[in-house]
């Protein structure tokens, strides 16, 4: 556990919490702890499934820019790589994650959001990318993942402007996958964890897996990643009890043992 992050673990869903108060303000102690927690989550056999939370108020408004107020850019350099590290293993934990946003995603938080698998946001969030009213631009993944979640145009639009969407644009335009009560997103993102966390756990990742490297390839690389990890699914214990449970009562009944 962190300082400012920490890892909370109940019935197979590890809730990642950001506890920076009294806005979750990124900094690089909190950087290295996501990353260090993030590989906690990844390794942990007790966790199945991930909850990113940043508490019921905020879930982070973007990186300390007094931290980085007076960097040259051989500091800078070492600063974002260390954001993009810590981002890309959160991305890649196999485990289906879900962010949880109350209030503000900004900045570094949105990149932070835009790790997970799914965003649930509440009606009072707001989701931008600020950077550029401040001189620079995303350097923690938003010029790369918001474009592959939104499309390029809006992600332009967002990026150059710098402006806050409202949760009502932010749907429309696949950004946050649903919108509940700023009392029901955790609980909610919480609810649809578990229910992947008794999924059959080797082939979520495998889908994960194949989806994240597929979409950065060409069709035919995508193919090959694909079916590759089809077939190595025949090797696992949830693929016989999937198949045979369909056989003998239908879809929807197994219970998997994520083996």
């Amino acid at each position: 556990m962190g300082e400012f992050v920490r890892l909370e673990v109940e019935d197979g869903v590890g809730t990642i919490r950001l506890d920076r108060p009294p806005m979750n303000v990124i900094n690089q102690q909190i950087i290295e702890e996501l990353h260090d927690i993030a590989i906690e989550a990844t390794t942990r056999e007790d966790v199945r499934a991930v909850v990113l939370w940043g508490g019921e108020s905020v879930f982070a408004a973007g990186a300390d820019v007094n931290m980085m107020l007076d960097m040259t850019p051989h500091q800078a350099r070492p600063m974002i790589i260390g954001f993009q590290e810590a981002y890309n293993i959160i991305e890649d934990i196999p485990k289906v994650t879900i962010a949880a946003i109350n209030g503000p995603a900004l900045g570094g938080g949105l990149e932070l959001s835009l790790c997970a698998d799914i965003r649930y946001a509440a009606e009072n969030a707001r989701l931008g990318q600020p950077e550029i009213l401040l001189g620079i631009i995303p350097g923690a993944g938003g010029t790369q993942r918001l474009p592959r979640t939104v499309g390029v145009a809006r992600a332009k639009e967002m990026i150059y402007s710098g402006r806050h969407l409202r949760v009502d644009e932010a749907k429309a335009i696949g950004l946050v996958n649903d919108v509940f009560p700023p009392d029901d997103v955790y609980r909610e993102a919480v609810r649809t964890a578990k229910r992947y966390a008794r999924g059959p756990a080797v082939a979520l990742a495998a889908a994960k897996t194949a989806i994240n490297y597929g979409i950065r390839a060409d069709l035919r690389t995508g193919l090959v990643i694909e079916r590759e990890a089809f077939a190595d699914l025949f090797s696992t214990e949830d693929q016989r009890t999937g198949m045979q449970t369909f056989l003998e009562h239908g879809p929807g009944r197994a219970e998997f043992a994520g083996r």
